[in-house]
């Protein structure tokens, strides 16, 4: 019998929290973008931001989701420590509306929420549509886990060993706090774990005050899983919202067990159902500590900026600055977040291609090998951001994050192999060049210069069309790299001709003036590979376009549609 009552209570917590996550990634597919770009604007005041973080977590309905994208735009410098702080006391209130509204009857509304869900998800026109209903049918299941939960629980009511043991627990309220903190940081959802500690107060297992004291658990233990994903980023200072966030609230739940029976007998004699009395205890709990806190943000701040201070070091240029995997829920955000990396890339390969040149020309040794070491960011950047959009990719996509997705990967793995060009081809040249004491005839360094600065334009203009999907641009590189061709058959003419007039320079350096002709118009062949999918997107694509030596270019598959 144990056994059983155990796996249906297994069971119906899992539901529960399959549930909330259905909600959860709804409406963050859905209004995803919407909704962070709200809250990174929230930042007038402290009372502004409080009421967006507020909004935003009854959306939701989760305050670690809430606090894990404020703690992204902390660390990029984008909202300031006080607004971010006053940010989570909203949340910490946003997350206790859905459990005021579950504490009433409303498990009739289930079999309506499933039935609009399962209409919306399988005939919505958009998948905005569908994630609506996608919502929908995880609410319905949040309203059946709680029906199943209480059912569960009333015909062991009056099990004699389940009544010792919750009996047992019951008479110590800090037992009752780590309980109910561990239990929400297992599952991520302090909604959860509250709907379950008003379960088995609705079934009379525990008395008001361990109610009261696992409610204060479950406030405590959310607020452990953003300090933890903090402890994935190397700056202390990413520590101190996650930190001021669980500082607030363990003065909270210190004070509030300090104080529990009487509070408990208060809250008993005002609300005589157990159930409502933990959502009702829940929410005045979390308004009690933004009353306390807000207009103390300042001073919590300053400390903890002192305490945690931003490391000064420079950062490792290879590792990713926008590839922020709370925002995988949100595609559109996460695709802006990997075009961001990508042209961050972009920007060193086009450092080497300008430094390359200027090696060349001077015969510097050291800047040769500091070339060759951009390479290797080049490389560990390439595989960060494939992994980053693959990671992405795995979820629904519309066919326009789907193309956007398959371009940034295109456009990645080009600049990975303008980078080999350059690491394994025209270092090589300039060292070779630099061994044998080797000068370029004033004519052929001349030309050479021409034909890089000529490269060296059409990738500023490759960004541009990168970043903006401007045909007209595209349009211009292609016409671009047909003119290259021209040049580069241009300037070998003229090369060829020095060498007929026997001049010295010339003769020593012809094969390396060739090859670096070469590899020049390999790399300005990838570059150009960007406007292949912008013209192709605005039905523009040519087959005189695409012509002998391109490099292969990924065009998007037709769209999978939700898994």
């Amino acid at each position: 019998m144990a056994t059983f009552v155990l796996l249906d209570l297994m069971g119906g917590v899992a539901l529960l929290l399959w549930g909330l996550h259905m909600v959860r990634s709804g409406i963050l597919r859905a209004f995803g973008a919407d909704l962070r770009y709200v809250l990174s604007k929230a930042l007038a005041n402290r009372f502004a931001a409080f009421a967006a973080g507020l909004g935003l977590t009854a959306l939701l309905q989760s305050s670690t989701a809430t606090a894990l994208m404020t703690a992204s735009f902390c660390s990029e410098g984008m909202v300031e420590l006080v607004p971010a702080l006053a940010i989570m006391l909203g949340a910490n209130v946003g997350t206790t509306l859905i459990v005021q509204v579950l504490s009433f009857n409303v498990t009739l509304a289930a079999p309506f929420l499933f039935i609009a869900g399962v209409i919306a998800f399988q005939s919505g026109a958009g998948t905005r549509i569908k994630n609506l209903g996608r919502m929908a049918i995880g609410f319905g299941l949040m309203l059946l886990a709680l029906h199943t939960l209480i059912d569960t629980l009333a015909p062991a009511e009056n099990a004699p060993t389940v009544k010792v043991l919750l009996g047992a627990v019951a008479d110590d309220p800090v037992l009752c706090v780590i309980i109910g903190a561990a239990l929400t940081w297992a599952a991520h959802s302090s909604v959860a774990i509250v709907l379950l500690v008003m379960s088995l107060a609705y079934s009379h297992f525990i008395d008001p005050a361990a109610t009261l004291a696992f409610v204060l658990g479950a406030n405590l233990g959310t607020a452990i899983n953003p300090l933890i994903e903090a402890a994935h980023r190397d700056d202390p200072a990413s520590f101190r919202l996650p930190l001021g966030n669980l500082l607030n609230r363990l003065v909270g739940v210190v004070l509030a067990v300090l104080l529990l029976r009487p509070i408990a007998a208060a809250m008993a004699a005002l609300q005589p159902n157990p159930a409502k009395m933990a959502a009702e205890f829940h929410i005045f709990f979390n308004v009690a500590l933004a009353l306390a806190f807000i207009g103390l943000l300042d001073p919590i701040a300053a400390a903890l900026q002192w305490m945690l201070p931003a490391r000064s070091a420079a950062q490792d240029a290879a590792t990713p600055r926008y590839l922020d995997d709370s925002a995988l829920d949100t595609p559109s955000l996460a695709l802006i977040n990997a075009a961001r990396e990508t042209l961050r890339m972009s920007d060193i390969v086009e450092t080497m291609l300008q430094q390359i040149m200027t090696a060349l020309m001077t015969d510097n040794r050291s800047l040769v090998n500091e070339v060759s070491r951009m390479d290797n960011v080049v490389d560990r950047l390439h595989e960060a951001i494939k992994l980053y959009v693959t990671k992405l990719t795995r979820g629904s996509l519309e066919e326009s994050e789907g193309r956007r997705a398959m371009e940034i990967i295109s456009y990645a793995i080009n600049l990975e192999h303008v980078g080999d060009i350059i690491d394994r081809n025209l270092c090589e040249v300039a060292a070779k060049k630099i061994k044998r004491r080797l000068k370029f005839s004033d004519d052929g360094a001349a030309e050479l210069t021409a034909f890089h600065k000529r490269v060296v334009d059409s990738f500023k203009v490759a960004c541009v069309v990168f970043m903006s999907a401007d045909v007209a641009q595209a349009r211009k590189l292609i016409a671009d790299k047909a003119e290259l061709r021209a040049a580069e058959i241009a300037a070998a003419e003229r090369h060829f001709e020095r060498l007929r007039e026997g001049r010295p320079e010339t003769v020593q350096t012809t094969s390396l003036h060739l090859d670096i002709l070469r590899d020049l118009k390999r790399i300005h062949s990838h570059i150009c590979s960007v406007a292949y999918p912008v013209l192709e997107a605005a039905g523009q694509m040519q087959a005189a376009d695409i012509i002998e030596s391109d490099p292969i270019v990924i065009m998007p598959p037709a769209p999978s549609g939700s898994r």
